[in-house]
């Protein structure tokens, strides 16, 4: 599929209404069956776990079982956070990288991978929250995998994407399971093509026996163990059995009138909080503004560069989420902004840093939930048997001594997915989030200023063109952002390159709820999404 193919499937979407429930995924056949789930009595968070383990199947370059996990969950009267990301092996230092002659953390091999979360997610959310067995609730993806499923059309794009950029080099033994999992005939699946994955749907179904225990005590947690032992990794049945998915006090601001809240460190939620932070305090009168761009650029970089020095596992943060969020602290940044674009530089707060989707049910319940094995196909590690492809967060690791996020034993590495709530005035508006690596805090930001500050619907939030910034002064816009804005930030100072492809501007969705009960859902025109309602 060529650029111009890809831009096709890339049209606005109308946005959707329903009242009794909707689940909106970044694939129609994950939003369906998230919809079936509810249709047969489960809640929104039943319907989040149908839909996320659907999506293993359906988008396997973009998350799998091997991944990581985070949550938001409104129910019962208030907001649950959810932190299922998995910590790094106990073997894991800056010594063993070294040893492999590497001076940074790659993407490929044993050396990034971190004890999945996605499974004790799956089974933390269920059994808290859900009310249906988790059994029923994995069955769709089990169904799909075996059965198989049609590729859509933005997955088929990036899954020969990864052919093309990665799979020749991942040539060496221990990656003869990727191939033989995810490309069987020597190339990536074409849109519209049916796929199966039998040694996955086999695994969805130990998992849904087993309460997903079977992963990290039983005999899938032996198989990784095996696996990495005789492919000279460092993960062990002792890591798995370590893992723990922690619930969390959300991290919130207010932003004119509402109440945006994300997951605390070691998520990078708080990027996006920081930022509209600082831009609460300038006014934001229209969206074809360059100069409410530029602030929103500006307030991006300063949080940005504030989240890659103090965001890592909250055990060894040398900052904490209250200083960062400080409104003492945002003054003095906030002070930093000006007319033109600057190079931006971590500040001192205490003076002596995928596949999102999202649901709702008729009882009140909403569900913000994200998934990824990071980079595509994470670190092409494939467990032999299973159809599990192991993530590679553990590139987000430092290897600077000095940093809160130098790698170690037993450590949550700097994450990038973040689920996010908005609120007003402690009701719920509802669940929202755009997928994609870095982008993430600044999909956050444009669609919360689209929302709050210049009033677009949640199909038209996600819809507008988009800015990222890139580092230094570098700014990169989407091939419809408004010329004048190109020209006008140029003027400022910006290095401003027009994109060639949509899919680095991240992939969201959005469920709002209204003071009466309507639902209102937005999905990502730029990836395969769907809202399903009821």
């Amino acid at each position: 599929m060529d650029r111009n193919e890809l831009y096709r499937y890339s049209s606005t979407r109308k946005v959707v209404f329903g009242t009794k429930g909707m689940v909106a995924t970044s694939q129609p056949l994950a939003a369906q069956a998230g919809l079936d789930i509810l249709k047969k009595g489960g809640n929104a968070v039943d319907a989040a776990v149908a839909a996320a383990a659907v999506l293993t199947v359906t988008e396997p370059m973009s998350n799998g079982i091997g991944g990581d996990a985070f949550a938001l969950v409104w129910t019962k009267g208030r907001l649950h956070g959810l932190n299922s990301s998995g910590r790094s092996p106990a073997l894991l230092n800056a010594e063993a990288v070294r040893e492999r002659g590497c001076e940074e953390v790659p993407r490929f091999g044993w050396l990034p991978v971190t004890v999945p979360g996605v499974p004790a997610a799956w089974a933390k959310l269920s059994g808290t929250f859900g009310k249906l067995p988790l059994a029923q609730t994995l069955e769709p993806a089990a169904c799909y995998a075996e059965e198989g499923f049609p590729v859509a059309p933005v997955t088929a794009f990036n899954w020969k994407r990864f052919e093309r950029g990665s799979l020749e080099a991942l040539k060496r033994t221990e990656y003869a399971p990727l191939h033989l999992a995810f490309f069987p005939e020597g190339r990536a699946p074409r849109a519209g093509e049916r796929f199966r994955l039998p040694e996955l749907a086999a695994t969805l179904r130990e998992l849904a026996e087993t309460g997903c225990g079977s992963f990290y005590h039983g005999r899938l947690a032996e198989k990784i163990d095996r696996f990495s032992q005789e492919t000279g990794g460092l993960l062990r049945k002792s890591d798995l059995e370590q893992h723990s998915s922690d619930w969390v006090d959300p991290i919130s601001v207010r932003y004119r009138g509402y109440e945006v809240s994300e997951i605390p460190p070691n998520g990078h939620g708080i990027v996006a909080l920081m930022a509209l932070n600082l831009l609460k305090g300038f006014p934001m009168e229209s969206r074809d503004s360059a100069l409410c761009i530029h602030r929103m650029i500006e307030s991006l970089k300063l949080a940005y560069e504030d989240g890659r020095e103090f965001v890592s596992d909250p055990a060894t943060m040398k900052v904490s989420p209250e200083a960062l969020l400080s409104e003492l602290y945002a003054e003095e940044r906030r002070g930093l902004i000006g007319d033109r674009a600057i190079l931006p530089k971590a500040g001192q707060p205490e003076k002596g840093g995928t596949v999102y989707l999202c649901t709702a049910d008729g009882e009140g319940n909403m569900v913000s939930y994200i998934q990824s094995s990071y980079c595509a196909f994470g670190s092409g590690l494939v467990v032999p048997g299973t159809g599990i492809s192991l993530q590679n967060r553990g590139m987000n690791f430092s290897m600077n001594p000095e940093s809160g996020n130098f790698i170690g034993p037993e450590k949550r590495s700097y994450h990038t997915i973040i689920p996010a709530f908005l609120a007003k005035n402690g009701v719920p508006v509802g669940p929202f989030g755009v997928m994609g690596g870095f982008m993430q805090p600044q999909g956050h930001l444009q669609v919360v200023t689209n929302t709050v500050d210049f009033g677009l619907n949640a199909q038209q939030s996600l819809d507008a063109p988009r800015w990222r910034w890139l580092g230094g002064k570098k700014v990169e816009v989407e091939r419809d952002f408004p010329d004048h804005l190109v020209r006008e930030l140029s003027e400022r100072g910006h290095e401003v390159s027009i994109a060639a492809e949509p899919t680095e501007f991240g992939r969201g969705q959005i469920i709002w709820r209204d003071q009466d009960g309507v639902l209102t859902g937005g999905s990502e025109s730029r990836a395969d999404g769907q809202v399903a309602a009821w």
